[in-house]
């Protein structure tokens, strides 16, 4: 591994990655590019310095340029005396104005930050200055203020094992697997991403804990408890925050408390209460407001039709009627009861519009915000197999709706990933990823950072 001094140079580049880095993809150096002039490689004169220069380019084998994704740039591999004595005085701390030699520190953080964030493994592993980049989370923080965003859809088909699917690169990816005990692993989770991390939440043999695993560090460890430890909640995530809402609380009663995480300061923040207690209820962000959706509450447990949206900026709920999606039979009502198994509502927000998923009538439905109505667009990808909406994910990611699930017959069984962009129009699915699993998707959350 390198040490400090960071040079690219033009060929292939295989580093052997560091343990914590193992999931990601090498990245391949293929294309530099730059908006300014193009300059060829430098030379002052120094027989020495250009024999240097021959000697790395010899050792390249010809192959260029490294993808930085934002057009080409090209930049001198030659170190300059001035350069080298520079680094003989600062030893480790060479690297602290620039990263890229020849380029402007805000220069070399532009383009790395418009880089894919699966070589994000690799980058940190050519020398420190580029891991303390990537791990303190600088580079997120500059994306997110960017509004440069790439979404990886996270779940878990198996009690303790989690992946990651790229579907702009259509890469799977396997996550550490989560080292808890065997009352959480059985108990039921539930999961939500914010920022960089992935928050999973069960209850162990007395209380309630969170599980919480880092995209910089790529590892797991206990997050900091809710002040109101609770399940069966609806949760949505905006950038580095989350709202949870509803759910039960360890006693078993239905509440209408609702709490802000910040993944930041990795701290919990008690909001005001809902005005109705549900449980099993989804949750969403739309048009910078967080809603809850439907769930299942009131004395006779019954069925809510209503949903409600919380404001962050007058920290107030309203109630929305006939938000939750229709339900097989008719609409759905509070006087009709739900089948106790039904999973929550399968909803997902793209371009701030709200979607849900029928999987008993196996249709797509919109919801119209003006008339406060669903209406059916299409159908759900027929190898989508659920029961009562369980054992498929169905999620906003980016600008694409995801549904992750598939066909199972006895002895064997298929995960697909299938995505469908309604800018484009009606639902018409593609299969980004497929691969052999015997279980269903027990757990599914999107990152975007």
């Amino acid at each position: 591994m390198l040490e400090e001094r960071s040079c690219f140079v033009s060929r292939s580049y295989g580093c052997e990655r560091d343990n914590s880095w193992s999931y990601m993809s090498n990245y391949r150096i293929e294309k530099l590019e730059s908006q300014q002039e193009k300059r060829a490689l430098e030379n002052d004169g120094d027989e020495e310095v250009a024999h240097h220069a021959r000697k790395i380019s010899k050792q390249s084998n010809g192959l260029e340029n490294l993808e930085l994704g934002l057009g080409s740039l090209e930049f001198s591999v030659v170190q300059t005396d001035h350069q080298s004595d520079n680094e003989n005085h600062a030893g480790d701390d060479s690297d602290s104005s620039t990263l890229i030699p020849g380029i402007h520190r805000d220069n070399s953080l532009t383009c790395l930050m418009k880089c894919s964030r699966s070589n994000y493994g690799s980058i940190a592993s050519l020398n420190r200055s580029f891991r303390e980049l990537v791990r303190s989370g600088e580079l997120y923080r500059l994306r997110r203020n960017n509004s440069i965003i790439e979404h990886w859809v996270y779940f878990s088909c198996h009690l303790v094992e989690w992946e990651a699917f790229d579907p702009i690169n259509q890469h799977w990816m396997h996550l550490p697997t989560m080292t808890s005990n065997p009352c959480f692993q059985f108990s039921d989770k539930e999961s939500l991403a914010v920022g960089t991390e992935l928050l999973v939440l069960g209850k162990e043999v007395l209380d309630h804990v969170i599980y919480k695993y880092s995209l910089l560090t790529n590892s797991w460890s206990l997050g900091e408890q809710m002040n109101s430890p609770r399940c069966l909640f609806g949760s949505a995530s905006l950038g580095e925050k989350a709202i949870v809402a509803g759910g039960c609380d360890p006693l078993g009663r239905i509440v209408n408390s609702a709490e802000l995480y910040n993944s930041e300061s990795g701290t919990w923040e008690t909001l005001p209460s809902m005005i109705k207690p549900r449980k099993m209820c989804s949750g969403v962000f739309m048009d910078n407001k967080f809603y809850v959706i439907g769930g299942i509450g009131g004395t006779e447990m019954r069925p809510l039709a209503c949903g409600e949206e919380y404001d962050l900026r007058t920290r107030e709920w309203k109630e929305i009627p006939n938000m939750s999606p229709l339900r097989t039979g008719g609409a759905a009502n509070e006087t009709t009861a739900a089948p106790r198994t039904e999973a929550p509502p399968l909803v997902a927000v793209v371009d701030n519009e709200l979607y849900a998923a029928d999987c008993a009538d196996m249709e797509v439905r919109k919801y119209d915000k003006q008339r406060k109505e669903w209406e059916t667009v299409g159908r759900l990808p027929e190898r989508a197999d659920s029961m009562n909406g369980w054992g498929i994910a169905f999620r906003g990611c980016g600008d694409r709706v995801i549904v992750i699930g598939g066909p199972r017959t006895s002895g064997a069984g298929f995960i697909e990933v299938n995505s469908w962009v309604p800018r484009e129009g009606p639902p018409r699915w593609n299969m980004l990823g497929r691969k052999q699993s015997n279980n269903f998707v027990y757990n599914c959350a999107v990152m975007g950072c």
